[in-house]
């Protein structure tokens, strides 16, 4: 009898992760069965541009998943987090319409579409995430569900996460020519949460931050939930790129050396300088766009790293100095939420797909073969989210 399983799928620039964990009962979170890494291939800053090398590296590491545990895998949970990744926080409002004025479903997924037609550049834009982020009745903010009270004018304040509709089909065609189904299609930056952040992070307030190999994502959180989520096209390789050119050596030995391998007679204040510089141009864009948000130097929780990125040198000390925020590397975090399954941050986005899929939907996905417009799995998360916060 075959096992249940659930596989989560991080197609990264340069590397690609598969995660197989099976699935059970009673388990809070997902036993691994099988981690594999391969490396990428035909992609730039998370989009494709040689379709044939993609859908083979993806066929390549789903074979080797499905060799290490002996079964196949028909369907992945796939992370999506390429340059065109952004969110919107839009408002809509709806007149109540039900004769006894109480609020049902029906009444928020009214309100979600009224703020989904306010939102702007939407063209050739597909929306992976709608996330009611808070909701007023007759002008006062609710506290808690909204279910069953009564009022005459309901709001809601939408978190709205969009790709590139064309980066998005290219992926997921790439996927399935693999031979699986994908079951959702979660952003990154909000799977890699699953397995990195806590609940305390969450309320408190913090940004996690995941330095990939061409671009950094972040994901923001306010009182349990994702405020912001942006992609920015700097990563790690971008600062290994600048220590191979400014001492002259080959990219291989630059990378050992980016995390603080084998410095040998390499001069740490040039060498700190390098990657200082390189990593202030990434944080300058964050920095930037937290102020946007109104939350440079607010969030108590700090900076919480992942990613490949977060091995670089003295990283944690960077970090906290330009944000004036309390910084880490979310390693801990993800060894306690795993069971000491997984230790190394860059597995944050396959793992916590999988832990997303064992949830079934504790995140506002796009079922990626479901068109249906009225349908929003954002509330079935943000309930079971209000449920934590306000029991």
């Amino acid at each position: 009898m075959s096992r249940q399983i659930i596989t989560g799928l991080d197609i990264g620039t340069s590397s690609l992760r598969v995660v197989v964990c099976e699935v059970k009962k009673g388990d809070s979170v997902p036993t691994i069965l099988a981690m594999v890494k391969k490396n990428s291939r035909g992609l730039r800053r998370g989009y494709i541009i040689n379709f044939d090398e993609t859908a083979e590296s993806i066929r390549v590491a789903i074979a080797d998943a499905e060799r290490v545990i002996k079964q196949k895998i028909r369907k992945v949970t796939l992370g999506i987090g390429g340059a065109t990744l952004e969110s919107k926080l839009v408002d809509g409002t709806v007149a109540v319409s039900r004769p006894d004025a109480e609020i049902n479903e029906l009444e928020i997924n009214r309100c979600i579409e009224a703020a989904e037609a306010l939102l702007p550049d939407a063209k050739n834009k597909q929306i992976l995430h709608r996330i009611p982020i808070a909701f007023k009745l007759d002008g006062k903010r609710i506290l808690g569900r909204p279910e069953g009270l009564r009022g005459s004018k309901l709001e809601i304040k939408t978190l709205f996460v969009t790709y590139s509709s064309q980066h998005l089909k290219d992926l997921a065609k790439a996927v399935e020519d693999s031979g699986v189904i994908i079951e959702d299609i979660v952003a990154s930056p909000l799977a890699a949460s699953f397995s990195t952040l806590t609940k305390i992070q969450k309320v408190s307030g913090c940004v996690l931050i995941n330095i990939g190999s061409q671009t950094t994502s972040l994901a923001i959180f306010e009182e349990g939930l994702p405020i912001s989520i942006q992609v920015f096209p700097l990563g790690s390789t971008d600062i290994t790129n600048d220590i191979a050119l400014g001492f002259r050596i080959p990219l291989e030995d630059a990378e050992r050396i980016k995390k603080g391998e084998g410095e040998g007679q390499i001069t740490k204040k040039k060498l700190d300088e390098i990657i200082h510089a390189r990593l202030s141009d990434i944080f300058e864009l964050i920095e930037s766009h937290l102020k946007k948000m109104g939350l440079s130097g607010l969030l108590p929780a700090g900076v919480i790293i992942t990613g490949g990125g977060s091995n670089i040198s003295n990283i944690e000390d960077l970090t906290k100095n330009y944000f004036k925020l309390p910084a880490k590397i979310a390693s801990p975090e993800i060894g306690v939420i795993s069971k000491n399954q997984i230790k190394e941050t860059a597995w944050s986005v396959a793992y916590g797909l999988c832990i997303f899929a064992l949830s079934d939907g504790e995140v506002a996905s796009t079922r990626h073969h479901s068109n249906n417009a009225n349908s929003y799995p954002a509330w079935t998360w943000f309930k079971s989210l209000i449920k934590e916060l306000w029991p």
